[in-house]
């Protein structure tokens, strides 16, 4: 498959005022660009909520990378380590954790999680933990891109290691990401919709927008009649068992700030 396959963002038929409840995006090059958030992805996050929809990032970063954006950010909640946890701000002005395994099941899972960890960096040639490790509590994470470039064949070696030792895995536009628990970023989004917002995501699909950028977006993908990938999805499209419907013209915060814009009825730039 090729970008040629997915629809530009033009040819979306945007559904009716009022019809829409909320937008669910990715944040590793989806939100951001060079590896920030712009002000202007930030203001466009912002009118998408002024306009009356509930915004929600669900990324594979973890908790503690998260908990800045969760108090600087205009969105509802954000669901971190691929639907692990998510924090959300509360009345006090500081911010809830919210888990979906029980303290116990977490702290067992940290400690087999760390066991595979050292495996693959001693096993794996040029395998090391992502810089943000320490502030992962559900999850560990593998860099690929961030701040080293590993080739495919290592990259797949590290998942086969993951799934060896019983863990999910996922590959995101940075990192090999890997846990215990049958999670996943559709089920952090239903569960955090259902929990803060009191709906079933599954039987609303169509009231719903999710944007990504790479393979670990394809469950949403799958399941969502509005998805969208921003421009730079072009480099995982032949990896991708399951693409989003449609394409934005532009890459990354750009391609998200294009999104809003037709949600929010203007012309996309």
């Amino acid at each position: 498959m090729t970008l040629e396959n997915l629809l530009p963002l033009a040819q979306w038929p945007r559904p009716a005022a009022g019809r829409l409840r909320g937008v669910l995006t990715d944040i590793d090059d989806t939100l951001t660009t060079d590896g920030a958030v712009p002000e202007h992805v930030v203001a466009a996050m912002a009118a998408l909520r002024d306009a009356g929809l509930w915004i929600v990032p669900i990324t594979g970063r973890p908790v503690g990378w998260s908990e800045p954006f969760a108090h600087a950010w205009p969105v509802d909640a954000i669901v971190a380590e691929n639907g692990a946890v998510a924090l959300r701000r509360n009345a006090a002005g500081g911010l809830d954790k919210l888990y979906q395994q029980d303290a116990a099941t977490r702290s067992a899972n940290f400690a087999r999680m760390q066991q595979v960890l050292e495996q693959i960096e001693a096993s794996v040639p040029g395998a090391r933990r992502a810089t943000d490790s320490a502030g992962r509590e559900c999850d560990i994470a593998v860099d690929h891109s961030e701040f080293t470039q590993m080739p495919q064949e290592s990259i797949d070696q590290c998942v086969e290691i993951m799934h060896a030792a019983g863990m999910n895995a996922t590959v995101s536009s940075i990192h090999i990401n890997g846990w215990f628990g049958a999670h996943n970023k559709w089920d952090g989004a239903q569960w955090i919709v259902r929990t803060l917002f009191d709906r079933d995501l599954a039987a609303e699909l169509d009231r719903w927008v999710y944007i990504g950028d790479s393979t670990n977006d394809q469950l949403m993908f799958e399941r969502f009649g509005h998805s969208f990938g921003v421009a730079n999805i072009a480099r995982f499209v032949p990896q991708l068992t399951h693409l989003p419907r449609y394409v934005t013209p532009s890459e990354r915060g750009d391609g998200f700030v294009e999104l809003s814009r037709a949600i929010l009825g203007h012309a996309a730039a």
